[in-house]
């Protein structure tokens, strides 16, 4: 297969599994994508779905959140980890928003990474899914299989971005990187992966990630 064989069987293999993309952080808005992706680093989709209910039950937006301390706010978030930071950077986000823009968060990467607490890969997450923006936020499940795929050499999640966006349609993006989110989660996971079950990596995969699958396979 070509590259563009593998990029094309790659999109047309996940249209097929997720036809329907579902939204893996819950939310109702921008400002609470915003907290819910913040929430979200180094931590699971599920346990933040656990919290924010919590959170937004006493603020879900800026005015409001600005009214409880930090304190307050760690107490909730605990669970998700990180909390000093995390509750820090949520509060002064909230003050943020309000005072440069209206409690509005606004739809530009950068403007967004000069909140607290807000990195790239935040960033990208709210202008793609909250205000469909093209953009391709690289997680943990993109990275490993952007690698497996032979799609990216797999130094830094910079270069796989860079490899993502140069490869995939533009017009693409906002789905392909949830459906590979996705696909991660079910069919290509870091650890109990299964090559059996993974049709992409078994069918385009690096042949040096395949060679030493087989091999630790052998040894079990």
């Amino acid at each position: 297969m070509t590259k563009t064989e593998k990029v094309s069987f790659t999109i047309s293999t996940l249209r097929e599994l997720y036809p329907t993309i579902p939204i893996p952080l819950e939310h109702k808005d921008p400002y609470t994508l915003l907290i819910a992706v913040l929430m979200s680093a180094q931590s699971t989709d599920v346990r933040v779905n656990q919290i924010t209910p919590l959170l937004f039950e006493k603020a879900d937006n800026p005015f409001d959140m600005v009214k409880m301390s930090i304190a307050e706010i760690r107490e909730i978030i605990k669970p998700v980890g990180l909390s000093p930071m995390k509750s820090k950077g949520i509060h002064g986000l909230s003050e943020i928003l309000i005072k440069k823009y209206n409690g509005e968060v606004p739809q530009e990467i950068e403007l967004l990474k000069e909140l607290p607490a807000v990195g790239h890969k935040t960033a990208s997450v709210v202008v793609s899914q909250a205000f469909g923006i093209p953009a391709f936020p690289v997680d943990t499940h993109i990275h490993r299989l952007m690698y497996r795929w032979g799609f990216s050499n797999g130094k830094n999640v910079v270069q796989t971005e860079k490899d993502a966006k140069r490869l995939f349609p533009k017009e693409l993006w906002n789905d392909l990187h949830l459906q590979i989110i996705w696909y991660g989660r079910d069919y290509s996971p870091a650890r109990g992966w299964d090559l059996d079950k993974d049709i992409i990596t078994r069918t385009i995969g690096r042949k040096s990630v395949i060679d030493e699958y087989l091999r630790k396979k052998k040894t079990r």
